[in-house]
This record gives structure tokens, C-alpha cells and sequence, in this order.
């Protein structure tokens, strides 16, 4: 099982999008400054994550999240 996750930070409001397999490990990971693009940011609050069968299509949404119409989706997602 993949997750594909969206951390929001409480420091600025900025979103971290990535994935994994151990959702809760690797947002103890992002809060413990242990990944170098968000230790400046922490913490961090897990705002939205879905789960999917296949690495690929983890990556493929993930890489959707990144997109413009992406963080769209993710901003009324968020928004609710």
C-alpha cells in the first residue's frame, strides 16, 4: 500500500507533498527535521493523504499534487 500525503506546516502555511509506504513513519521524519527540505518549516500537521494499490499510480497522483491544477484541487480540498 502507497500513500500519497500532504503535510502543511504551522510555522507558514506552506504544503509539502510527497509519498510513501509508512505514513506515519515519515511524518515523524518531516517533524524531526530528518528530511532536509522541510526541517527549516516544522512542524508539520498531516493535512490530506490517499492510499493507492501501485508505486506507479502513487506517483503519477503525486506528481498531479505538484501541478498547477493540482494545488487547485488541493486548495478547495484543503479549504473545506
Amino acid at each position: 500500500m502507497f500513500c500519497v500525503y500532504v503535510i502543511k506546516s504551522r510555522l507558514d502555511g506552506r504544503l509539502y507533498k510527497g509519498m510513501t509506504q509508512n505514513l506515519e513513519r515519515r511524518v515523524s521524519e518531516h517533524n524531526a527535521g530528518k528530511v532536509k527540505s522541510t526541517k527549516g518549516y516544522a512542524p508539520w500537521d498531516l493535512a490530506y493523504f490517499e492510499k493507492y494499490d501501485s508505486r506507479a499510480l502513487a506517483r503519477d497522483r503525486e506528481k498531479y499534487f505538484k501541478s498547477g491544477s493540482g494545488r487547485e484541487f488541493l486548495k478547495q480540498k484543503l479549504a473545506t
